[in-house]
């Protein structure tokens, strides 16, 4: 007490020197620019043991807790918050019923599996016309109902960009059927339809319960309803149930070439699923926002975020949609919706109806209903691209968000950079202005600030990509969090907020050293005084980097037009207002205080609500994209999937926690803080290394394949003496040791037998060889043959092959474009590929074919080979040697399980589940091939 008694009449003697001199002395350049004031001491300054300035570690405490409970809530209430399912009659006549949409999923998933081709889709296309003949039926008097049963000619599709680019996608005898509804006297309707698409097929590996029959069911509930209101419409709705969605985006495509309602269309929407139940959000929109304007009206639970755009068009999400189709070869605007939740059963086993959260499919059909009953009646739909000037802007690109999935916010692009500009431009008026009236000294101050961020930054990554390292070696998965996805918050949120606050720290030491030694030139200030100043003013500097980091955010997104730029624009504004209200004072004679907590509380409010519930998603969907993260099974580092998810994870702490960070620096809560993240981490590490926490579980299942492969690769020319074996691989990282213990067939698993599937190579598998007597479950009939018919060696040389697929009704070839300039492709006389406009990815162009069962087997290749055939190498273990790349390779695809491949999927382990996808191969696959010299 007597020191700090000794300290205010220090300060009371200073303050009298300084009212004496100001008058006739020069005022000595400071950081914070600011008098003494000895009130402000008083009051502001608090000093405990004479020299150090303390803030409770309890508040830091409460304030970070808030922040996690905030943003979990913000999450629950944002996308778990789901409306009560409604039966037919609380539905009423003109409403939406989940339970009546329901029975429709149930008929479907009971037929299991049904891919293009198989008995099982004609089985569901059957059940979905019997449901449109019923709505036809009950449809209101005033209201035409049409159903058609369209079979498709064959057709190829070729998509410029995307997941199929460099891919020619080929088809055949597939059928798909549509339900019009009219109102009878409005002759407009018919010229002016909206369509409302999704697809029946199914992978091979799953029954399809949210992938796509959920969209399915909400479709023929949503048409039954429509058909009760559109004789006040002045457009028709159409509501196509296509196949070989699957297969490459098939279905659009023939439905939007070869069918005569194709040319009434003026805008489109896709409901699509990559996970199963939840929300339906919007994840693609435009071009034209006309669409999502009105449906960000009409809806009553909107639902979706442009950031989920930007992602899916960066290509970071490997899949594509019908969407791709209508936007691209169609030029149709609209929207395009997707069921998000539990990402990891994707595609498999465990798409199936028992993980559908109640209230998913009403959510997603009252939001349709009203949409559609709002654009229903409207004058004018969009006009297409196709109709619209060549170089409209992307200025008129949408941005738009929801708020705890009750309110959307959208506007056009002009104005996004309007406002983003307006405020860039403010914020640097800001800061030149305050470095102008800082000096040199706080230029130096805000440099040093960017560098504790920097430093922040980098050893938040370090930290938490060491642990993503070092999980492949320590534990039995490298990922072995999917099953319990809240472990991610221990393995890589707590080491990332340990080396935020490490990183943080050494920068705070290095700030509040350079401002000592500006302080200590002040000679009117005691040495207890400068401490306390400093440690002040080094927080303050500390928290206005937060600004600093979202700003420089704000300033790229904006210059590269990144859409989802607004939410940095979110994390500038409202905390920057707070300071500003809450903190700055345009009083000349008061030294630096301690950061209010009202500053954090009003600051960070309005971002939390806005994005935090969108960061937790995202992350949920970064952990279910591992379990099909391999594309090429061991081709992709083990640690790759964890690194990207651990980036993610620290730079959304430090980002998002920048401004609460730079507060603890004054309390006592940094130990306290560390020793509950570490044991958090501990705990968490604890879990996976003695296995309480498995890493798949039956409902949350590896993605494996299980491929009967019989291989004539490099025997072209001789005798067929196929080699066959039974080939497990898996698109989840890791190894397949466990899995081939738990078989028990004799698998042999490494990376000496790479196998080549055309679409994709397995670096990293098992295998077990068939007894080459027996032949099991497949004949030499059954092996394609690949037959170079005549070549021309002229001016242009000229190669004609036949492919006979035998079997299959779904195949894939690869053309090597580095010795082929162009093909033609045609089967059972018509020509399915003309020449002209291929394009190739590493070197090959792939045909991809998908058909029913009438479709061709037998097709003719016509090669146009280049000028200059090119010969290249590559190393292996450092050494030089030719890469014979084969002229064709061919794998065919049969629908069939052998003994030899039945066994192993019977003793296959309940966590894990096989995998299916365009590219992947059946439970059946021939490989055949056409080497370069022939």
């Amino acid at each position: 007490m007597q020191t700090q008694a000794h300290s205010l009449n220090s300060i009371r003697e200073m303050r009298k020197r300084v009212d004496t001199s100001s008058s006739s002395s020069e005022s000595k350049p400071s950081t914070s620019q600011e008098a003494i004031n000895e009130e402000s001491i008083s009051n502001n300054v608090v000093l405990i043991n004479g020299s150090t300035i303390r803030r409770s570690g309890f508040v830091w405490l409460i304030i970070f807790g808030l922040t996690i409970y905030s943003s979990w809530a913000v999450y629950t209430y944002q996308f778990q918050n789901l409306p009560v399912p409604l039966t037919p009659e609380q539905a009423g006549k003109r409403g939406f019923s989940e339970v009546a949409a329901m029975k429709h999923i149930r008929a479907l998933t009971q037929l299991g599996p049904h891919p293009v081709g198989s008995d099982s889709l004609d089985l569901a296309l059957q059940y979905v016309l019997e449901a449109a003949e019923n709505i036809k039926k009950t449809a209101h008097w005033e209201v035409d109902v049409q159903v058609d049963l369209f079979h498709t000619k064959s057709g190829s599709n070729r998509l410029a960009s995307g997941l199929f680019k460099g891919k020619t996608l080929v088809y055949s005898d597939l059928n798909h059927i549509l339900l019009r509804i009219l109102p009878k006297y409005a002759s407009e309707a018919g010229e002016n339809a909206i369509l409302i698409s999704s697809h029946i097929d199914t992978v091979f590996s799953t029954e399809g319960a949210g992938d796509c029959s959920s969209c399915v069911a909400v479709m023929l509930e949503l048409a039954r309803g429509i058909s009760q209101w559109a004789h006040g419409f002045k457009n028709g709705i159409i509501f196509l149930f296509n196949t070989g969605e699957e297969e490459g985006l098939n279905g659009a495509h023939s439905f939007i070439t070869q069918h005569p309602w194709s040319t009434t269309i003026r805008m489109a929407v896709d409901l699509e699923a990559m996970g199963i139940g939840g929300k339906s959000g919007i994840f693609q929109a435009g071009p034209d926002p006309w669409v999502i304007e009105n449906y960000a009206t009409a809806a009553k639970y909107p639902s979706g975020n442009v950031l989920a755009q930007d992602l899916f068009a960066s290509g970071v999400i490997k899949s594509a949609t019908d969407f791709q189709v209508y936007k691209e070869v169609a030029g149709l605007s609209g929207l395009d919706f997707a069921y998000t939740d539990n990402s990891g059963v994707y595609h498999t086993k465990n798409d199936k109806l028992e993980l559908l959260k109640p209230g998913s499919l009403q959510h997603l059909g009252e939001n349709m209903l009203a949409f559609l009953l709002q654009i229903g009646p409207a004058s004018h739909l969009p006009k297409d691209k196709r109709t619209v000037e060549e170089g409209k802007s992307s200025r008129d690109t949408a941005v738009f968000f929801d708020i705890l999935g009750t309110y959307m916010i959208v506007y056009n692009q002009r104005f996004a950079s309007m406002l983003q500009n307006s405020v860039i431009m403010q914020s640097l008026l800001i800061w030149a202005a305050s470095l102008l009236m800082g000096g040199y000294s706080a230029a130096i101050s805000l440099g040093l600030s960017c560098l504790s961020a920097i430093l922040t930054l980098v050893f938040s990554i370090s930290f938490s990509v060491f642990v993503a390292f070092i999980l492949p070696q320590v534990s039995s998965s490298p990922v072995p969090y999917v099953a319990n996805p809240w472990l991610v918050v221990g393995l890589f949120g707590a080491p990332a907020l340990i080396g935020a606050m490490t990183g943080q720290h050494f920068g705070y030491f290095i700030l509040r050293m350079y401002l000592s030694s500006v302080y200590s030139k002040r000679k009117q200030l005691s040495s207890v005084i400068q401490a306390d100043v400093v440690k002040l003013e080094t927080e303050r500097w500390l928290f206005k980097s937060g600004f600093l980091q979202w700003l420089v955010l704000l300033i790229l997104g904006n210059y590269y037009r990144i859409v989802s730029s607004y939410m940095a624009l979110f994390w500038l504004v409202p905390p920057a207002f707070a300071y500003g209200l809450l903190e700055a004072t345009l009083t000349p004679a008061r030294l630096p205080r301690p950061l209010k907590l009202a500053t954090l509380l009003m600051g960070l409010a309005v971002p939390i609500v806005i994005s935090a519930g969108t960061f937790i998603r995202l992350a949920g969907t970064l952990i279910g994209i591992v379990v099909r993260f391999d594309r090429n099974p061991g081709g992709t580092p083990e640690w790759l999937g964890n690194v990207i998810i651990s980036v993610f994870v620290a730079v959304v702490i430090c980002f998002t926690l920048s401004y609460i960070i730079s507060y603890v620096h004054l309390s006592d809560a940094k130990r306290s803080i560390i020793l509950a993240t570490s044991v958090l981490f501990g705990l968490s590490f604890i879990f996976i290394l003695s296995g309480i926490l498995p890493p798949f579980t039956g409902d949350a299942a590896r993605a494996v394949n299980v491929v009967h492969v019989v291989d004539t690769t490099g025997s072209y020319g001789n005798k067929q003496d196929p080699s066959s074996y039974v080939s497990l691989f898996s698109a989840t990282p890791g190894k397949l040791t466990k899995e081939a213990e738990e078989i028990d067939e004799g698998l042999s698993c490494g990376r000496d037998k790479v196998v080549d599937f055309v679409t994709f190579s397995v670096e990293y598998g098992c295998w077990t060889y068939e007894d080459p007597k027996t032949k099991g479950g497949w004949g030499d009939a059954d092996v394609p043959t690949l037959q170079v018919n005549s070549d021309t060696k002229e001016d242009k040389r000229m190669t004609l092959v036949s492919i006979d697929t035998k079997a299959s009704m779904r195949w894939s070839l690869a053309i090597n474009t580095d010795e082929i300039e162009d093909f033609i492709l045609t089967g059972n006389s018509e020509e399915l590929v003309p020449s002209g406009n291929k394009s190739s990815i590493d070197g090959w162009h792939i045909i991809q074919f998908s058909g029913g069962k009438e479709a061709p087997r037998n097709f003719e290749l016509t090669l146009l080979w280049a000028k200059k055939g090119k010969k290249f190498t590559h190393s292996v273990d450092g050494q030089t040697m030719k890469d014979k790349r084969p002229l064709l390779k061919l794998r065919t695809d049969v629908d069939r399980i052998t003994p030899k491949a039945e066994s192993i999927l019977k003793k296959l382990p309940q966590w894990c589940s096989q995998f299916g996808k365009s590219t992947s191969p059946y439970n059946l696959a021939f490989l055949s091939s056409v080497p370069v010299d022939f």
